[in-house]
């Protein structure tokens, strides 16, 4: 009796003991019905949502940072194109109202106690969780890195610390190679390495620096793009624009005084390549959160486990993911979390009336291909690596519509649609000007 009686001072009225997993641990400072990791795009959408669903009183969204930004605009920050400032805003403000901002960062996940620990020690139980921690950088794999920043010929646009550089690197050019890396490693927007590129391309047209440049890609794929009928357009573009592309070459090595970039040789390891540069752009190693890979929650390469069709997870049912930390087998990108929150809202909503998931998630994601300052090619595909595009025109090709859409409307419909929970992808409008086809 004495047990139950301690059991039910931990957790609220209205809260079903009995479908939470009891421990031995005690009693728990703090309880929230739904308890979302990560305050990015996925963690603030889905606190939005899950406020209207819940109760902001019974919501709390766990996030360290002051400061929420929206990354997909660091392209055009890194070309100058955008300043830095417009793209963050203060967490507070993206932080749906009544909702609980725990500010702290992610130290333990524990699923079989429904607990997690903080870094400054408080322990939070939570009768459901979704799990939206993002992706990690590891600039520190590379040798070098990240002390290599403080040269001003290196830049990176995947770092609110080295996003500027990138565009001081390019204003200090004046003639060699200007190189551009793609990891051996899964990274988020995989397009993002070679929109810089094509942006440095149209910058050193503009201020006539072009004839004396030599671009060059080096990328660890065997391939230009994953989706052929976007590679085949971007095949067009470096053929035109005289940019050298070699596969299969991973960064390993930055020696920033001799501005020089050493790359393995992917199909000979061990082999290496030294390339001098006049400037640098790294796109880092990246990996899953340390917090998840340490957890039951993760599948063996770290990632958070999770059903690709309706993100709960694997093994632990009032676990659901979202966004980069999930083993979902889709780009990780903007368009992509917008997409998984109206399928994970749908899947919450059946799980909590003991309901199977009946939408499925498609894998669908968008990556806007900046071509120029002034063009973009608006790629969109599915699980399958097949194009979902959602105009009926053929995305296919370089357009000023859609650069001024990525340019301009995206990120108002990032503030204003996706992080409120109103914008959950272009699905339904895909279908209205497909006339119901897709």
């Amino acid at each position: 009796m004495s047990a139950m009686y301690r059991l039910k001072q931990c957790y609220p009225k209205g809260i079903s003991i009995s479908n939470l997993h009891t421990s031995s641990q005690a009693c728990a400072k703090e309880h929230f019905k739904m308890l979302v990791l990560g305050g990015g795009s996925g963690g603030i959408a889905m606190s939005a949502r899950m406020k209207r669903r819940f109760g902001a009183d019974n919501v709390a969204v766990v996030e360290p940072a002051e400061n929420h930004y929206y990354q997909p605009i660091w392209t055009l920050v890194g070309a100058g194109a955008k300043t830095l400032a417009s793209s963050g805003r203060p967490t507070a403000s993206v932080v749906p109202s009544g909702v609980k901002w725990v500010k702290s960062r992610v130290q333990e996940i524990n699923p079989d106690s429904n607990t997690v620990v903080t870094d400054d020690g408080k322990e939070i139980s939570y009768e459901y969780l979704i799990v939206a921690l993002g992706i990690q950088l590891h600039y520190e794999k590379i040798k070098g890195l990240p002390e290599a920043f403080d040269h001003p010929n290196i830049g990176s646009n995947y770092s609110i610390q080295t996003v500027e550089k990138t565009w001081i690197a390019l204003q200090n050019f004046k003639e060699g190679n200007a190189v551009f890396t793609f990891p051996n490693t899964p990274v988020k927007c995989a397009g993002a390495p070679q929109k810089i590129m094509y942006l440095a391309d149209s910058y050193l047209r503009k201020t006539g620096k072009r004839e004396n440049a030599k671009i060059i890609y080096n990328t660890s794929l065997p391939v230009l793009f994953g989706v052929k009928k976007y590679a085949d357009v971007l095949w067009e573009i470096v053929r035109s624009r005289d940019i050298q592309v070699n596969h299969r070459q991973n960064l390993i090595e930055v020696r920033a005084d001799q501005r020089e970039a050493v790359f393995e040789n992917l199909d000979n390891p061990g082999e290496t390549n030294v390339v001098q540069y006049e400037l640098l752009h790294v796109t880092p190693p990246m990996g899953p959160i340390q917090v998840i890979k340490s957890s039951s929650l993760a599948d063996e390469a770290g990632w958070l486990n999770v059903d690709k069709e309706s993100l709960q997870h694997k093994n632990y049912p009032n676990v659901f993911g979202i966004g980069d930390c999930t083993n979902l087998p889709t780009a990780k990108t903007a368009a992509a979390v917008a997409a998984q929150t109206a399928i994970l809202d749908r899947t919450i909503s059946k799980v909590l009336k003991n309901q199977k998931p009946d939408r499925k998630y498609d894998g669908y994601t968008s990556c806007p291909l900046v071509t120029s300052y002034s063009t973009v090619v608006l790629a969109e595909f599915d699980y399958t690596g097949q194009p979902l595009e959602t105009f009926p025109v053929n995305q296919g090709k370089e357009s000023r519509i859609m650069y001024h859409m990525k340019a301009d409307l995206m990120p108002h419909i990032y503030w204003q649609g996706l992080l409120k929970g109103y914008w959950g992808g272009p699905g339904p409008y895909r279908k209205l000007l497909h006339l119901g086809m897709k």
